[in-house]
């Protein structure tokens, strides 16, 4: 038996998409910037799979911004509203966001930039008071994290949003790669600026990603070249990747809500079997969190050390798919930087797993990794407990 649980790592490209995306290889594949017959066939489908991913958001097509995934669309983000500026200025940003955010200001700061990193509570959220009192005259931008990929927490975006604008004149990002296609995104309503989606976390391919830009906010392009997709991202376009991005949103529009019930009903049914593992401790906000996301740190007895990574290598033997928060840099295990930064210790930051659902996962597969995660976990890690730090 082979079950899938890495949704929030990516999605297998729906059938659908596969089709359109051949049909768009052999009959559009032409330059959709040149004038002729090829090139409109080809434009007509760019245009037609920016509306499908503007209903999504429910915002108007042009305010999207084709990217070549969420990376460049949170590096856009980041680094076209930073050039902007002659001098370093002040960049917010929260204590657990996902690397293509945190880098691109890491480099920033290197840069002379000054960087305040929200603390988060221990279920990683960003209190909105730490926010309105983090804002400065020269704060231009603030980014965070709509839905963590790691532990599951949602932010409470439109609040944070409100104070951004009540309080200052920064430009507002968010990171909304795992939440796109899984929860509904209104951005006539939501107060952010800048917002990232990606097409390979809702069932379309790998390649394709997109940054809403609100009217009216300024960026710098980060590639000089032909000016497509409103002079802000140069290049031609991959129009395949875009029209299965397209057609993958358009499904997951038309199926989220009952998509979403499902997935948090599957979601509790895990969280329920494995309740009685002392082990496993839930790791996020057990409530405000992705409809599709479950995890845990390991909770092992004094002088012991049982990594996430041994977790999943043993879940893998037994055909079950899954992550762990932690990394293998040059043979040395290093803890998670989001779980130390909702104040874990290191041992439990490097223990942190990773189960996420999807549109294939059933009732049957929830019930047999649960099982054979217990025997696992069991098997792994004595029953004597530990302080996770916080």
């Amino acid at each position: 038996m082979q079950i899938y649980l890495d949704y929030s790592a990516t999605t297998p490209t729906r059938p659908e998409v596969i089709a359109l995306m051949q049909t768009a290889l052999s009959e559009q594949w032409g330059n959709p910037s040149s004038l002729h017959s090829w090139g409109e066939r080809a434009a007509t489908l760019l245009e037609q799979s920016r509306m499908q991913v503007a209903d999504l958001l429910n915002t108007p097509p042009e305010s999207i911004v084709f990217t070549s995934g969420g990376t460049e669309a949170d590096n856009l983000a980041i680094l076209g509203v930073a050039r902007q500026y002659r001098t370093p200025q002040h960049i917010i940003i929260s204590s657990v966001e996902h690397s293509a955010v945190a880098e691109p200001v890491r480099l920033l700061e290197q840069q002379g930039w000054k960087v305040t990193r929200l603390s988060v509570t221990p279920q990683g959220l960003v209190d909105p008071l730490d926010l309105k009192a983090a804002l400065q005259a020269n704060t231009v931008l603030v980014s965070i994290i709509y839905g963590q990929s790691e532990v599951g927490t949602l932010q409470p975006i439109e609040a944070l949003g409100q104070i951004v604008r009540a309080h200052s004149t920064a430009i507002f990002h968010t990171d909304a790669v795992q939440v796109a296609g899984r929860l509904p995104i209104d951005l006539q309503q939501l107060p952010v600026d800048l917002l990232s989606v990606s097409s390979h976390k809702l069932y379309g391919p790998q390649g394709a990603g997109a940054l809403y830009v609100r009217p009216g906010t300024d960026l710098v392009p980060l590639l000089a070249g032909g000016g497509q997709e409103f002079r802000l991202r140069s290049g031609t376009q991959a129009v395949h990747c875009i029209a299965g991005f397209g057609l993958a949103a358009e499904l997951a529009a038309a199926e989220m809500p009952l998509e979403t019930t499902r997935l948090i009903n599957l979601r509790e049914r895990l969280f329920d079997q494995l309740a009685d593992v002392d082990a496993l401790v839930p790791t996020g906000d057990r409530w405000q969190r992705l409809p599709h996301h479950v995890s845990f740190y390991l909770r092992c007895a004094d002088g012991e050390q049982v990594s996430g990574k041994t977790i999943v290598r043993q879940l893998n033997l037994a055909g079950i798919a899954i992550s762990s928060g932690s990394a293998c840099n040059s043979g040395k295990l290093v803890a998670s930087p989001v779980l130390l930064a909702m104040g874990y210790c290191e041992r439990a930051a490097k223990s942190g797993v990773r189960l996420t659902l999807g549109r294939y996962t059933t009732e049957a597969d929830i019930d047999w990794v649960a099982m054979v995660l217990k025997q696992i976990v069991e098997a792994s890690v004595k029953p004597k407990c530990f302080s996770p730090g916080i």
